[in-house]
């Protein structure tokens, strides 16, 4: 995703990696690929995010790109060098579910909302991605991620959860209403019938 600077009026870069904080499941930081005049800092805050759209995210300057040190919890999440993505994915009675291939975040603050989780070989066949609200995660290790229900409840919670549309679409045909229980239907209606 391309970062968008208010004050160069155009992208200073592209969004290369996130920064999960392991104990609170919230990216507190993104780098920063390919940084145009930002003194060798390529570490942005989510803070000094002023907005975001299909566009890409929208900051003040690139003054607001640090170092990896210049932000002391920044700088102590990036030693532990904590990364979602590849991380496995068991149960807590150890069944394992796979790895984590991808994650969704809330758009107000930047949390992890679910984990999408690439399902094993043999059970690829079946099921190839397992969806996991961040509800079910019980814990966090740095090898794996421990789930609280099977894989069964997982998914009809999943399937539970999938929207649906509370809207009439309006190409589609429906059937012929009814008149109203009041309605005194006019001649030129009562020819069509």
């Amino acid at each position: 995703m391309p970062v968008l600077s208010v004050q160069d009026s155009g992208k200073i870069g592209t969004i290369s990696n996130t920064i999960v904080d392991p104990d609170t499941l919230k990216i507190i930081a993104l780098r920063v690929h390919g940084a145009i005049g930002s003194d060798g800092g390529n570490i942005l805050d989510v803070n000094s995010v002023r907005e975001y759209s299909e566009f890409g995210l929208v900051i003040d300057s690139t003054e607001e790109l640090v170092k990896d040190d210049d932000i002391v919890k920044i700088a102590k999440v990036l030693e532990l060098n904590f990364s979602l993505i590849g991380l496995k994915v068991e149960t807590k009675k150890g069944s394992k579910l796979g790895k984590v291939l991808d994650f969704t975040v809330t758009d107000d603050n930047f949390s992890v909302a679910q984990i999408v989780v690439k399902r094993p070989t043999v059970k690829s066949f079946f099921d190839s991605e397992l969806i996991i609200p961040r509800a079910e995660i019980v814990e966090i290790t740095d090898y794996k991620i421990i789930v609280r229900d099977e894989e069964k409840v997982i998914k009809e919670r999943a399937l539970k959860e999938d929207f649906v549309p509370n809207f009439v679409n309006p190409f589609r045909k429906s059937e012929q209403q009814a008149p109203a229980p009041n309605h005194i239907e006019t001649p030129a209606e009562q020819d069509k019938q």
